[in-house]
């Protein structure tokens, strides 16, 4: 089962469009501003679209130290730059302000956005500290702003933490669906790039059968004939990239030899 935004495709890939740190962030570059991230983020996505990916999600992953509740100037300029870019979409996109469910499903609503991916449910020991997101205020908001199409890929296990529920995590997204309806169930790896565990991922498959379930980290020209033989699709970021590492530039061949890959697993 895959969402009818990819029509008659299976086995869809989602890339990341990672764009520059945003302004509040450590990392931001003044001098270069909105402009410079718009610039950068838009070559991505075109390198990205020419390799023949499903879809294109924005991400704010160089805002390092990351944040639980995005600050205002970080959400306008995310806004602004997702803005900026539509105009060149040939693909549908989703958002993803790490790691605010609020904030993601507002920039989502307010940009167009078909998906939104974030932590929406559970409690973790994280490296931002005790991690306990509010799933019902993102999910009201969308329904308050008319965006019930918008989809809400639920990320069940953080990146860069350790789940605080002794739950297995398949009964874990099950209860996601249950109880705070979740459109899909993400598993990942323990750091961005990192894959997640195949056993983690096997589980989740076997358990949960009325919504798509996508490997959400790590997956590369390697591991993806594995991952794909039991996920419904991927999410990808940094094996696109030059050198396959996260923060460099969006490396067209690369894309264009998994894309190439993955039309064989379909």
């Amino acid at each position: 089962m895959i969402f009818d935004f990819f029509g008659a495709k299976k086995k869809a890939v989602i890339a990341m469009a990672h764009i520059g740190a945003l302004p509040g962030s450590p990392l931001y570059d003044a001098d270069g501003g909105v402009d410079k991230l718009i610039e950068g983020v838009l070559k991505d996505v075109e390198r990205l679209q020419k390799g023949g990916v499903d879809a294109v999600m924005f991400g704010n992953e160089n805002d390092r130290p990351y944040v639980f509740k995005a600050a205002p100037e970080g959400v306008a300029a995310m806004t602004a730059v997702v803005q900026a870019v539509k105009p060149v979409l040939t693909v549908p996109f989703g958002v993803n302000y790490l790691w605010d469910p609020v904030a993601s499903i507002a920039i989502g609503a307010a940009t167009g956005a078909r998906f939104v991916r974030e932590i929406f449910t559970g409690v973790f020991a994280s490296d931002m500290g005790v991690w306990q997101p509010d799933c019902a205020a993102a999910s009201r908001l969308r329904h308050n702003l008319g965006r019930d199409d918008m989809k809400m890929l639920f990320n069940i296990n953080a990146e860069f933490a350790h789940s605080l529920d002794a739950r297995p995590i398949e009964l874990r997204a099950r209860s996601a669906l249950f109880s705070s309806l979740a459109d899909a169930i993400l598993v990942s790896g323990p750091i961005t790039g990192e894959p997640a565990d195949q056993s983690d991922l096997q589980k989740v498959c076997a358990t949960v059968k009325d919504i798509p379930v996508f490997a959400n980290t790590g997956v590369n020209i390697d591991n993806v004939r594995d991952v794909l033989a039991i996920a419904s699709g991927v999410v990808i970021g940094t094996h696109f990239k030059i050198d396959g590492h996260t923060w460099n530039a969006v490396d067209g061949e690369r894309v264009k030899r998994f894309m190439n890959v993955v039309e064989t697993l379909r």
